[in-house]
């Protein structure tokens, strides 16, 4: 197994609606949303961690495989995408399980790699001189059906639609590979058509991407994830 090159791909997020990343279980204080957003411990600016994107990119391509019944809904194996070319180039991307030895000895590493994504220096100057803000709480409630009258408050911090993030996603290349970049194309344009995050059906977590490559911006447009 040879090593041919490592493809960096990089360019912007911008969000089409506002995005909701959980920072998980913290201290919750009077006056303040009991649902907050992932932010860095140092700047405390929010951020688009990168298993985030690689994890939902993932699903998507399973779902599309169809091999998620076979598996019980866990990460796809090569055990169980065995004989299906498609299913077998998603295990090959994204790697299996530290404990299936017998499957990393025939695929080599993972070969992508998914950088967590910071907001561009733009989106930091413009929240430095006050310009905009990077997180904005929504408030939400559950409709009694009988009475309309809202019920169970509850406040979602989310950074609004329009805030800007770098991202970074390498791609090893190895001989024999094929299909594999435009396999990680499909997956990112799932990604748009679905969401990022939480509360996807309720609006929040549209992204779109763009490519730093004219060339390669160029290629992701016109891809369809259903004609092949």
């Amino acid at each position: 197994m040879k090593l041919k090159s490592i493809r960096k791909l990089t360019g912007t997020i911008i969000l089409e609606t506002g995005l909701h990343i959980g920072a998980g279980d913290i201290e919750m204080h009077i006056g303040g949303t009991d649902n907050p957003v992932v932010k860095h411990p140092f700047t405390h600016e929010p951020y688009i961690p990168g298993s985030s994107i690689k994890g939902k990119v993932r699903s998507l391509l399973e779902l599309k495989s169809g091999l998620v019944v076979k598996s019980n809904g866990k990460p796809l194996s090569m055990e169980v995408a065995k004989g299906d070319k498609f299913g077998e180039k998603i295990v090959k991307l994204f790697g299996t399980s530290g404990a299936d030895t017998k499957a990393k000895e025939t695929l080599g590493p993972t070969r992508v790699s998914f950088a967590d994504c910071f907001l561009t220096e733009e989106y930091k100057e413009k929240a430095q001189q006050g310009e905009i803000v990077l997180t904005e709480v929504k408030a939400e409630n559950s409709i009694n059906r009988i009475t309309g009258t809202a019920e169970n408050p509850r406040f979602t911090e989310r950074v609004p639609a329009g805030v800007k993030f770098s991202f970074c996603i390498t791609l090893k290349e190895f001989e024999g590979d094929e299909g594999l970049l435009d396999l990680l194309l499909q997956g990112l344009k799932l990604l748009e058509y679905d969401a990022l995050g939480g509360s996807g059906s309720r609006g929040y977590g549209r992204i779109r991407f763009e490519f730093d490559d004219d060339d390669l911006n160029n290629q992701f447009k016109q891809i369809d994830p259903f004609k092949n």
